[in-house]
């Protein structure tokens, strides 16, 4: 039997590796917070991510021992398109503009793509703080057995 000697840090891996799939979307959205026409000739939309909450059971169990590889974690299940409109400006020079001189902006909001992104951030410090005890907890524990 082995013992697991940073508990949790599996579901905190899938967190972190959640929150920078979100990380890049955010950055993807700035990105493109001024495209007007993208490689398919439409407008950029905004892209949001959701998560899903999955547990993960190892193929082998024994019946009536607590499986210590069993764990809780968090992935992405979809990237998806926010179906908001975009803003329409006048800018008859643009050359994507319609003929009433019109332009579709994309529908981001840089303010609100900073927010998320200093939430997805402090998230993703948070998860990796919890790595660093654990790791910290791990070693404390070994030398206790020195």
């Amino acid at each position: 039997m082995t013992m697991n000697l940073i508990p949790g840090v599996e579901s905190t891996g899938s967190a972190l590796s959640a929150e920078k799939i979100r990380l890049e979307v955010i950055a993807q959205n700035i990105a493109n917070s001024n495209t007007t026409q993208d490689a398919s000739g439409k407008v950029y939309q905004r892209k949001e991510v959701a998560f899903e909450e999955f547990v993960k059971i190892p193929e082998r169990r024994t019946p009536g021992y607590v499986d210590e590889n069993l764990y809780q974690g968090v992935r992405v299940v979809d990237v998806y398109d926010d179906q908001t409109p975009g803003r329409m400006i006048f800018n008859p020079g643009h050359p994507h503009a319609n003929k009433d001189g019109m332009v579709e902006m994309p529908n981001v909001d840089v303010s609100r793509e900073m927010i998320d992104l200093i939430s997805a951030s402090r998230a993703y410090e948070a998860n990796l703080s919890v790595v660093k005890t654990s790791r910290r907890m791990a070693q404390q524990a070994l030398a206790i057995g020195r």
